[in-house]
């Protein structure tokens, strides 16, 4: 494993693995179609005796610490935003996820929610207040979205026309992919981080963070990156 052979930080502390372990096992989760079942037996073939259970408890611990540990090398949003929102269950229940891309393909934000109306609020605020105001917002004609559209960017160009948001849509395939090995998200929160964690994922491998930049072929950028945040978390 190509990592530092000690971390200094009070993120681990009380941890019995390693943290080169613990971030190569959310590595593996995030970035690949696994199970937790998955990664449990991945890191058996190597050696590391670790239960599924305490993967997960891995995952929901350190992928907020490694977003906003790599907020401050994250490049810029565009001007130009896609936004939709798709739908996921949560313990059987469905659950509304709002998304949206920039021009370049990076994950502006996501926001899982039970209330779409909230949640179309609640996601473009957030949204405004991290990344500043676009020029042109592109989506389709869902009422929540139209609504806070108009009230909160009246100034933005508003294109809803057919086949236009193509480009988010496609994007939620990639997020739907990843969720089909699961076995379900069972709390809202579990639902949030994977999500979140997935977007995170997507943008280093697109190259939206000045993460992982020397890394010899694109496929290693995210073992990288997560080298580099593994000191600062």
């Amino acid at each position: 494993m190509n990592r530092p052979s000690a971390v200094e930080s009070a993120s681990f502390a009380g941890y019995r693995f390693p943290p080169e372990v613990i971030l190569l096992a959310v590595r593996w989760y995030l970035r690949y179609g696994l199970s937790y079942r998955d990664v449990e037996e991945l890191l058996t073939e190597r050696g590391i005796d670790v239960d599924h259970v305490t993967i997960y408890r891995w995952v929901q611990r350190f992928t907020p610490l490694l977003i906003d540990a790599a907020r401050p090398c994250r490049h810029a949003v565009g001007d130009r935003w896609f936004v939709d929102e798709t739908y996921v269950k949560v313990n059987g229940v469905w659950r509304y996820v709002y998304r949206a891309v920039d021009q370049q393909g990076q994950v502006i934000d996501v926001y899982v929610s039970k209330r779409r109306n909230l949640a179309a609020r609640h996601f473009f605020e957030t949204a405004l207040s991290a990344h500043g105001r676009p020029v042109e917002v592109t989506s389709d004609l869902a009422a929540p979205l139209l609504r806070v559209i108009d009230e909160l960017i009246p100034e933005a160009f508003h294109d809803t026309e057919q086949y236009s948001n193509n480009r988010i849509e496609n994007d939620h395939g990639r997020l739907k992919a990843r969720l089909r090995p699961m076995r379900g998200l069972l709390t809202d929160r579990t639902a949030s981080v994977v999500i979140g964690g997935h977007a995170f994922i997507q943008n280093v491998r697109r190259g939206h963070y000045e993460l992982g930049v020397e890394a010899d072929r694109d496929c290693l950028r995210v073992a990288a990156a997560f080298d580099e945040l593994a000191v600062v978390i």
